[in-house]
Parts: C-alpha cells; sequence; structure tokens
C-alpha cells in the first residue's frame, strides 16, 4: 500500500471526525438554544407544573449519546492497522 494511500484513507477518516464533531456542536447549540426558549415560556407562563424537564431530560439523553459516539467510541479505528501492515509489506519488499 502506498503512502499516498495511506494518507488519503486518515484524510478521510479526519474529515469524517471533523464532520461528526461539527454536527455535534451543532446538536448540542440547538438543544440548549430550544430549552431555554422552553424554560423562558415556562417561567412566564406562571411557573406551574416542570414540563419543560420532559423535553430537557429526553432530548438531552440523546445529546449524551451523541457525545459518547462522537467523542468516546469514534477514537477506534483502523488506521493505525493499515499504518503498520503497511510497514510489514514495505519491510517484505
Amino acid at each position: 500500500m502506498a503512502t499516498t494511500e495511506i494518507d488519503e484513507k486518515i484524510y478521510e477518516e479526519a474529515k469524517k471526525r471533523v464532520k461528526a464533531k461539527k454536527d455535534f456542536y451543532s446538536h448540542l447549540g440547538t438543544w440548549i438554544f430550544v430549552n431555554l426558549i422552553l424554560i423562558i415560556v415556562w417561567s412566564l407562563s406562571g411557573q406551574g407544573y416542570p414540563w419543560f424537564l420532559w423535553p430537557l431530560c429526553i432530548w438531552g439523553a440523546f445529546v449524551l449519546l451523541n457525545f459518547i459516539n462522537v467523542f468516546v467510541l469514534s477514537n477506534k479505528s483502523d488506521i493505525g492497522a493499515i499504518e503498520k501492515e503497511a510497514e510489514k509489506i514495505k519491510r517484505e519488499n
């Protein structure tokens, strides 16, 4: 496997990770904005039952899952394995 192929795969993997991180931050920002609006509506409507907690917690669980997917689980990739295999092939030749 040529070095340029490895570099191309590394670039593509980096591109995917950057997009996933941007998408997460967009999701987080939307969650914060919408829930602030819901809290304001609740506070202006007499502050009865805190109904805003339902969307805040349920949507928050999905934001947390998104965070785990992007920052915890996606750090494992096969780029290291590709590089090791390429080095092995180079030594054989």
